[in-house]
């Protein structure tokens, strides 16, 4: 990294009153939306800086730090206090715990504990349990989006729709998709909140226990089933009924086609990063979402 990279990061830090270490800073560059900075003050306080890529990702993080000052008192786990938000810098003391996966220069990935523990299972389940147990009407006026289990469908369906016509897509993919928004058994009879992209990069780990959640960008009141897709495509079939019977344990409620629904989910990534770059219009993820929607041309 460059040293006016982080020297730009300092000044901008500075000028919302934040005194960092420039030789402490260091720079995530795999964010989609965000650069992500952590450093720390003379005093050794560790900071977490997020700068914006682009100027539409200021209005969803305005709806998300509203999020978060509202589902804070209901978890257990820790989330991001924005100490610090501006159009132009979000900036929260660095959370207890370390991530359970991180990804080098090279973009190989890193796992920091045993995914397939007993221990992870249940924590997992007692997290989820917690989040999809709280009231949605205690953050509705986050701005968050509200979705009933039969919007969720339609979203679905209007999703792969706009993807199919925007982009050249495989044959079976679209079969695929076909059959699995006309099967009932598969789709949710309730909403909740939910995080969206819980995975092990975006949770914090003591152990093998669930200690914090970070990048809340994607919460929303929709399919608990979103939380459990990671995990599913992830782990042994055993740690992911571990996972859901400590859920259930919990509170949870779970459809007869849980872990199919998931599976199911997982292969409408593509879609989802074909929305995201047909909203950028970037070439470079134009191109990689035309390669992952079409594997094969």
């Amino acid at each position: 990294m460059h040293t006016s990279e982080t020297a730009q990061i300092r000044e901008l830090a500075a000028t919302h009153g934040l005194e960092l270490v420039q030789s402490t800073l260091g720079v995530n560059e795999l964010g989609l939306d965000f650069k992500v900075s952590i450093g720390r003050t003379a005093s050794g306080e560790s900071w977490v800086l997020r700068i914006p890529r682009r100027p539409d990702v200021t209005k969803r993080a305005a709806i998300e730090g509203r999020f978060l000052r509202q589902v804070a008192p209901h978890l257990q786990v820790a989330v991001p206090d924005w100490q610090i938000h501006t159009d132009r810098l979000i900036a929260y003391p660095l959370l207890p715990g370390e991530p359970g996966l991180t990804i080098d220069d090279t973009g190989q990935p890193h796992w920091h504990f045993d995914v397939e523990s007993e221990e992870y299972a249940n924590s997992l389940g007692d997290v989820l349990a917690q989040l999809h147990g709280i009231n949605p009407d205690l953050v509705a006026d986050s701005g968050i989006e509200v979705l009933t289990p039969q919007e969720v469908r339609q979203r679905k369906r209007q999703d792969i729709a706009l993807v199919v016509t925007e982009f050249q897509v495989a044959r079976d993919l679209q079969e695929r998709w076909r059959a699995w928004l006309a099967d009932d058994r598969y789709w949710p009879e309730h909403t909740t909140l939910t995080h969206g992209e819980i995975y092990p990069a975006h949770q914090l780990m003591s152990g093998e226990r669930i200690v914090g959640i970070l990048d809340w960008t994607t919460a929303a009141v929709g399919d608990p089933a979103r939380d459990f897709v990671f995990h599913q495509v992830s782990v042994s079939p055993r740690a992911f009924d571990t996972t859901v019977r400590r859920y259930v344990a919990g509170g949870g409620s779970v459809g007869p086609m849980l872990a199919e629904h998931c599976a199911e989910l997982f292969s409408t990534a593509a879609v989802d990063y074909g929305l995201y770059a047909l909203q950028t219009q970037d070439p470079r993820h134009l191109q990689a979402a035309a390669a992952q929607l079409d594997p094969g041309r």
